[in-house]
């Protein structure tokens, strides 16, 4: 029964950590022809590892599914124009001002490369990993924050509690506004969906955590007394040097 359990366990963590990474794909960089097929090849976002059972998760997985239906099996060069554009809207130009980076959406003065950046380099540090270059994607960004939840999830010695309260620490306080506020002013299907059903998963994932471990989720409350005890006071006393090929794992 015991090995029964840890292999269920296993492969929980093994399909929840693909799942994580190629959310983190789709918002690094803007789709093209070729992401699109892959997508339905996987008849993404139907399936995903972890099938999503709660109501926000059915209707996040329901519009993703409906925005990728609405686009032709071939796009011409407008439909992956207007996506690009979305993209550079929502994750490069602020065009929308739902920054893809937590310190803007904690930080008093909303402001890039605040103590949640600092607070996420030291989890990274603490397991060997770093941004790829902090300058150009900070390291509180979406993207690594996925990428290194699914890099706590795929090393089978590591405590789920870990990845729990990472998720409470960084991604749960923020990812909720972040997807409304792309949902009321992105322009295009695709990312409203993708926004959703990113918000959806992390959330419903948190639930399972919790169900698994028998240790239930924290107030948001709690969480935020916690963090108080956590903020980097300190201004850092030189800026880290930018990634350089061959000095360690990135994510």
């Amino acid at each position: 029964m015991r090995s029964r359990q840890a292999e269920t366990l296993r492969l929980f963590r093994e399909h929840v950590a693909e799942d994580l990474e190629l959310l983190a794909a789709l918002h690094d960089r803007e789709p093209d022809a070729a992401m699109l097929e892959g997508l339905r090849q996987l008849d993404f976002p139907g399936g995903l590892g972890l099938h999503l059972t709660s109501e926000k998760g059915r209707q996040a997985q329901l519009l993703m599914g409906q925005a990728l239906a609405a686009l032709p099996e071939r796009p011409v060069n407008q439909d992956l124009d207007e996506l690009a554009a979305d993209y550079a809207d929502i994750y490069l130009n602020h065009g929308i001002q739902a920054s893809p980076e937590e310190s803007v959406w904690l930080d008093d003065d909303h402001l890039i490369c605040q103590d949640s950046m600092f607070q996420v380099r030291q989890w990274l540090e603490r397991y060997g990993l770093q941004a790829e270059n902090w300058r150009i994607r900070p390291d509180d960004h979406l993207v690594y924050q996925l990428k290194f939840i699914a890099h706590l999830l795929s090393q089978e010695g590591e405590p789920l509690e870990e990845a729990a309260r990472f998720m409470d620490e960084h991604l749960l306080r923020w990812i909720g506004e972040f997807a409304q506020r792309v949902v009321q002013r992105c322009g295009t299907p695709y990312f409203a969906g993708l926004a959703l059903l990113t918000d959806a998963y992390v959330g419903e994932l948190r639930d399972l955590i919790a169900g698994i471990t028998g240790q239930p989720r924290p107030l948001p409350e709690e969480i935020e007394e916690r963090m108080k005890d956590k903020a980097v006071n300190q201004q850092p006393e030189e800026a880290p040097q930018a990634y350089v090929p061959g000095m360690g794992p990135t994510l």
